[in-house]
């Protein structure tokens, strides 16, 4: 019999659920409105920071079409020798990392920090899971598709999702043109009685940071849970994940998207199994180097959180990862506000106040993406921005009007500054004249 991971008894905090919430009375929805309008005093919206790359002039093109997490480079340049790795020629040179373990190919020092970091910020249950790693959370995505779809079926297994749902999933189904799975849409219309299908639910959502539930509901489904931003930086933790398959990436969790490592929370062993299947006929496995360097990475988050703890207020010590992130994407939404409101052309989703148990106040979700709705009917949000030298991807892209557009709020400062500034001048001309 396989081990849950090649590392589970990995000692656990001895504090239970009920437990939990009893440290969180201020839970019981009793939340502070207004609460990002505090945050914003002495953030003015149109300050232009120095540029880290001095080539490039103000009229240069942003490209904010991708969720590259470009930010948070800040944080690991000061973290130094302690986030430097070096791995020996000779180690990892394996196929295997573990033969006690179902997922044969994942090494034992990132399961142990994956369970760790868990551990720490409260957001999934890992008790009774199987790790299975990925090279990102797209692979896995794959996997987990693979794995739950009905090979016995005279058809695929439909695929859905609601609007607005990540723009990678209608591909990702239907590229392969595979038997067993394909894309069906918009969840929220789904009307195939009797049918198997598999939901996708991802929550916090991409683009528009929204927190989901199921929406269809119906026997013979499946559900598969995307929380590549269920972490404290980017929303309120609100209790431990508890699902089936649950998807996590060190891309949004430390901003390591270049190392190209995921992993799932899977209860089924069989399911786990299916899905360590699909990685082994794909790639044969997941980097080893990877894995060791996000173990680092995950184990230096840890760390932080518990030397400096869950504040997110820099003192002359440091910050913790989270507190450092929360930190930021609060002033940078702050700030994207007070700039569409200044130029009145945009709107931009509201989003609710949770008791976070991590940094055990209430917060406000600060997505890591920008959902930009064009107040003009007849306006291409996308082509708007596009005139303006911004790349967005646009809401057609995600199953919605062009009316919206999609932006990234993870990237360097500079750009982050130019996004700014060019909101702010978009206004809306009266009589739908030539805007500049």
């Amino acid at each position: 019999m396989f081990n849950f991971c090649t590392c589970m008894s990995f000692k656990q905090e001895p504090c239970s659920d009920e437990e939990r919430g009893k440290d969180s009375p201020v839970r019981k929805r009793d939340f502070k409105k207004g609460i990002h309008e505090i945050m914003c005093i002495n953030n003015p919206p149109l300050r232009v920071s120095t540029s880290e790359r001095g080539d490039y002039g103000d009229d240069r093109v942003i490209n904010l079409d991708a969720g590259d997490p470009t930010m948070y480079e800040t944080y690991w340049k000061k973290m130094g020798k302690k986030a430097t790795m070096v791995i020996p020629g000779w180690r990892s040179m394996s196929y295997y990392s573990n033969g006690r373990s179902l997922c044969w190919f994942l090494e034992p020092d990132l399961c142990q920090q994956i369970l760790r970091l868990h551990r720490v910020v409260g957001n999934a249950i890992t008790e009774g899971r199987y790790i299975v790693v990925g090279n990102g959370s797209s692979q896995l995505i794959l996997a987990a598709l693979y794995a739950l779809s009905s090979p016995e079926s005279s058809e695929p297994t439909d695929v859905v999702s609601a609007v607005p749902y990540y723009s990678s999933y209608p591909s990702m189904c239907d590229y392969l043109k595979t038997a067993l799975f394909k894309w069906g849409g918009d969840a929220s219309k789904y009307e195939k009685e009797g049918s198997n299908y598999i939901e996708i639910v991802t929550s916090p959502n991409n683009p528009d940071g929204s927190l989901r539930e199921p929406v269809v509901n119906r026997s013979g489904g499946k559900l598969l849970h995307d929380l590549a931003y269920y972490w404290p930086h980017y929303t309120s933790i609100t209790a431990p994940a508890d699902f089936d398959v649950a998807l996590f990436t060190a891309s949004k969790c430390t901003g390591h998207a270049g190392s190209r490592i995921g992993w799932a929370l899977v209860k089924d062993p069989e399911i786990a199994m299916k899905m360590v299947k699909f990685i082994e006929l794909n790639t044969i496995g997941v980097s080893k180097d990877s894995q060791l360097r996000a173990a680092r990475m995950l184990s230096i988050v840890s760390d932080s959180c518990e030397q400096f703890g869950s504040t997110n207020v820099s003192d002359n010590r440091g910050e913790s990862f989270y507190g450092f992130g929360h930190r930021l994407m609060t002033e940078r939404w702050c700030r994207i506000r007070q700039a569409v409101k200044h130029g009145g052309m945009f709107t931009l989703p509201e989003f609710p106040t949770a008791y976070c148990t991590f940094l055990h106040q209430p917060t406000e979700s600060r997505p890591a993406f920008a959902w930009l709705k064009c107040e003009d009917e007849e306006e291409d949000c996308a082509g708007l921005l596009r005139r303006h030298k911004i790349l967005g991807r646009s809401g057609v892209s995600f199953g919605c009007s062009p009316q919206f557009v999609r932006v990234s709020m993870l990237d360097r400062d500079d750009n982050f500054d130019l996004l700014v500034q060019r909101i702010s001048k978009i206004t809306a001309a009266p009589n739908n004249s030539e805007r500049h």
